[in-house]
């Protein structure tokens, strides 16, 4: 193998494009290579890794499904690096953790470690925009819900008030997490719980802590910020166990009847 992937080849029982697959993974992050980067063509990669074209082809084409490059065609084209979006790393994990089945109580317990830190480290990084747009969500909970429709609009407008201090959190794990959750709550907990009674308490303590928040962003009070989103997630952990315990109550009716 040519130097540039020296010590960065993969075991010899894996198959011979997935080694190659594994190599670029290791020379992105050891090397520190970045987005827009170009990786080498076909004809120089077939002789870095001493294989056939359609094994670099198979390489590639695995890549590019994980997100990791771009396959341009013609001149000038070629495998480029890519940043790996968003919405296909969580979809990919929320994938995995369907069959799982973890329930809203699996989600809050890990929730309610995350967001007081995450929250806490957007102190100061929020612009009048997103206050503004923070405020607009929070309040278009404040009104009683006409339909279903609606109050699920209103739960997804409270995930996205959360959404938006991960997407402004300057700790890339966290902000991901913090993403990530919000994205399994709406997976695994309101598509499954939205026909069950509305919990109006529940919606009322979110809409208080909501608003609370927005007071202790806007004064830029970090301690406040991270006490008022603890309490709020022990609220919320409090209300989802209830709402588990109505739907596997409703479950259990079902296969009965």
């Amino acid at each position: 193998m040519n130097t540039m992937f020296e010590g960065l080849s993969s075991p010899r029982k894996m198959k011979r494009s997935d080694q190659i697959v594994e190599s670029v993974k290791r020379w992105v992050v050891v090397k520190d290579i970045q987005p827009g980067d170009r990786l080498p063509n076909e004809k120089a990669l077939m002789e870095l890794f001493e294989c056939s074209k359609g094994t670099v082809r198979e390489a590639l084409k695995s890549l590019e499904v994980q997100g990791l490059i771009r396959l341009k065609t013609g001149p000038g084209g070629g495998a480029i690096l890519a940043q790996v979006p968003y919405p296909l790393a969580s979809q990919l994990l929320r994938n995995y953790l369907h069959f799982q089945h973890p329930t809203g109580p699996d989600i809050y317990r890990l929730r309610k470690l995350v967001e007081p830190e995450l929250a806490y480290l957007v102190v100061g990084k929020l612009t009048a925009e997103d206050l503004q747009l923070m405020e607009k969500l929070t309040e278009s909970c404040a009104r009683p819900p006409a339909d279903i429709k609606e109050r699920l609009q209103q739960r997804i407008a409270e995930l996205d008030f959360h959404s938006i201090l991960a997407e402004r959190c300057p700790d890339p794990l966290l902000a991901f997490i913090g993403r990530f959750l919000n994205d399994l709550i709406k997976d695994l907990v309101i598509y499954q719980k939205v026909h069950l009674p509305e919990q109006l308490e529940f919606s009322r303590e979110n809409l208080n802590y909501h608003r609370q928040l927005l007071v202790a962003y806007k004064a830029e009070d970090g301690e406040a910020v991270r006490e008022l989103m603890y309490q709020h997630m022990l609220s919320a952990e409090k209300f989802n166990k209830e709402l588990q315990g109505q739907l596997t109550g409703s479950l259990l009716s079902q296969e009965e009847s």
